[in-house]
């Protein structure tokens, strides 16, 4: 908490109309539980032009215990940026862990390695640069992928969302979480076609299809939970 008295800047993206209690949620439980080198990130983060593209702090301490509950040890990461929620799952699993990490923006990423280098657990990740539905396709090519990762989480572009989703169903096992972020949309998934911001439609079109859909997926249980911009947790169940 002391981090972040100095002056270390925060991007806010939670969705609580008070930014006094967001501030008192951070600095009452996240904060002060939250790895020196995860505010590192958010601090070199913090500077770049969109910084509002990194996961929020409550965000990523909802992922940790995730990944904890599971006892995630194979995951897959669809949407880097600077590294902070891998550098969070990184620092969680076990040191035999293995990350797919998936981006087609490497500077972005390259931001935050010397941090990830520094924590000591780069050797968990591959950080693959591409599109991500062909690397899933890749993997779904070998039948020793289907059912054997623990987790993923997913935090890329919106349009594709419903795709990753069916291929990361058969990638994770009976039991294994994906996570979904920015499943709210800064709140305009419940308002009003006219009132929403023109560059915010087509995003907001997908979400809204991709919240139907998992709503109704069978295979699925999920909850969305107002972390951050909105994040959707779908455990697999068959």
């Amino acid at each position: 908490m002391e981090n972040e008295k100095k002056g270390v800047p925060r991007p806010n993206k939670g969705l609580l109309q008070s930014p006094e209690l967001y501030q008192y949620i951070l600095e009452s439980s996240v904060y002060p539980n939250e790895p020196e080198p995860l505010k590192e990130i958010r601090a070199v983060t913090a500077s770049h032009p969109r910084a509002l593209m990194g996961t929020a702090p409550d965000a990523g301490q909802m992922m940790s215990m995730l990944l904890e509950l599971v006892d995630a040890k194979k995951t897959i990461e669809i949407g880097v940026f600077t590294g902070y929620s891998l550098l969070r799952t990184a620092l969680t699993i076990p040191d035999d862990g293995k990350i797919i990490a998936v981006d087609i923006d490497l500077n972005a990423y390259e931001i935050g390695l010397p941090i990830i280098r520094k924590a000591g657990v780069e050797h968990k990740i591959n950080f693959v640069q591409s599109e991500a539905l062909p690397v899933l396709d890749k993997l779904l090519e070998t039948s020793e992928n289907e059912g054997s990762f623990d987790f993923s989480y997913v935090d890329a572009d919106k349009i594709n969302y419903l795709n990753y989703h069916e291929r990361l169903v058969k990638l994770l096992k009976v039991g294994g979480i994906v996570v979904y972020d920015n499943t709210l949309w800064g709140g305009t998934v419940a308002m009003p076609e006219e009132h929403v911001a023109e560059d915010r439609k087509t995003n907001r079109h997908s979400i809204i299809e991709l919240n139907k859909f998992l709503a109704s997926d069978s295979r699925i249980q999920i909850c969305l939970a107002p972390l951050g911009d909105g994040m959707t947790i779908c455990r697999r169940l068959i």
